[in-house]
């Protein structure tokens, strides 16, 4: 479980602060959502974020603990996402008045934060340390004592959000063809239905 271990230097391999910037981005797309087409309270769900985030990164825990709060996070950051992603759709669909600005934008936030979301699922679940691991990345090939970082893990995240399947890197496990078809899904529902709804209304 990397991201339980963001504040432990002995078990956390490569530097936090990529990954902590992708969380805190991942947050501000949640910010710019247009409040009607959002469920409940935006500023709740990112206070309970935040407060999680915290928890990684000050305070002391058994390394169950740690893990529980971690996958919390994700968790949430996900099942956010996904809601926002079913109350624009349930806009679209009711003809609720939303402007073609505020789809356009709320499309965005969601599109992007799925990208981010996916990456986190993809790093944070990948176990490097077994001899099969969730995904085959090129470089294993030629370096053989390489390993993958968040990056790579947001790379390809990127690649299967655009192209909605895998590039270079390829899922091995059922967990990791699962994760890569919902969030392929998901964009292409995001960008067929939501960005071309909104560019319908703009026009």
């Amino acid at each position: 479980m990397r991201l339980a271990h963001i504040s432990q230097k002995n078990t956390f391999n490569e530097p936090a602060w990529h990954v902590v910037v992708a969380i805190c981005f991942v947050i501000a797309m949640q910010l710019v959502l247009t409040d009607a087409l959002t469920f409940g309270s935006k500023y709740l769900i990112i206070g309970l974020e935040v407060m999680l985030l915290l928890i990684l990164g000050v305070f002391s825990l058994s390394a169950a603990a740690r893990r529980v709060f971690a996958i919390a996070l994700i968790a949430l950051i996900s099942a956010a996402n996904i809601i926002s992603l079913g109350v624009v759709i349930e806009a679209l669909f009711a003809g609720v008045g939303v402007n073609g600005r505020g789809l356009l934008i709320s499309g965005l936030a969601i599109y992007l934060t799925n990208i981010v979301v996916f990456g986190l699922w993809y790093w944070e679940l990948d176990n490097t340390r077994v001899r099969i691991a969730d995904f085959l990345f090129p470089q294993t090939n030629t370096q053989p004592s390489w390993k993958p970082t968040f990056f790579d893990y947001l790379y390809v995240s990127i690649t299967n959000a655009t192209a909605f399947s895998p590039t270079d890197t390829l899922p091995l496990t059922h967990r990791a063809k699962l994760l890569m078809t919902i969030q392929s899904v998901a964009s292409l529902v995001t960008v067929a239905l939501v960005a071309a709804r909104a560019v319908n209304i703009l026009s």
